[in-house]
């Protein structure tokens, strides 16, 4: 009979190692650990994700709004193509306020929505094609403006 063999008749279940060694413990707190941290880094990635996702449907929502705002005028379609807006001599005075009012409110929900929210109008008068650009900066992890330039851009026949 082998040495183990006899130690473990003489001494039965009392010999047998009982209960959690030290290592075992170790090593469980350090998966438990790296699975915590992966978990938080998880989390702050989708709520990145989310705002960013947040801010593309503000800029679908402010594309739409100016291309409503343009079809009501649509005679005047040139008059959006800046924001520095001249009235030309031979438009009805009425009108080319509306343009610039239109401009100007929707520039506006767009600098307040958006971080550096820009946006830009250039419109075809034969074609009636307008390309609609919308650009802003994307937050980094601690709620700040990166470098990250983001850019929506739609075109649209009125």
């Amino acid at each position: 009979m082998g040495v183990f063999l006899a130690k473990k008749l003489r001494c039965g279940f009392a010999c047998q190692q009982a209960g959690v060694g030290l290592i075992e413990v170790l090593v469980t707190l350090l998966i438990l650990s790296t699975s915590l941290l992966a978990l938080g880094a998880m989390q702050t990635r989708s709520l990145q994700f989310n705002q960013g996702a947040y801010f593309r449907s503000q800029a679908n929502i402010f594309a739409y709004d100016i291309l409503d705002r343009m079809r009501v005028n649509v005679v005047n379609l040139k008059d959006y193509d800046s924001a520095l807006i001249n009235v030309p001599e031979n438009t009805a005075p009425v009108l080319a306020p509306l343009a610039a009012a239109d401009l100007h409110a929707w520039r506006r929900n767009i600098s307040a929505e958006l971080p550096n929210g820009k946006g830009g109008i250039d419109c075809d008068d034969l074609t009636k094609i307008c390309k609609l650009t919308i650009e802003w900066d994307e937050l980094n992890s601690t709620g700040n403006a990166a470098e990250d330039k983001t850019t929506f851009t739609y075109s649209a026949r009125l």
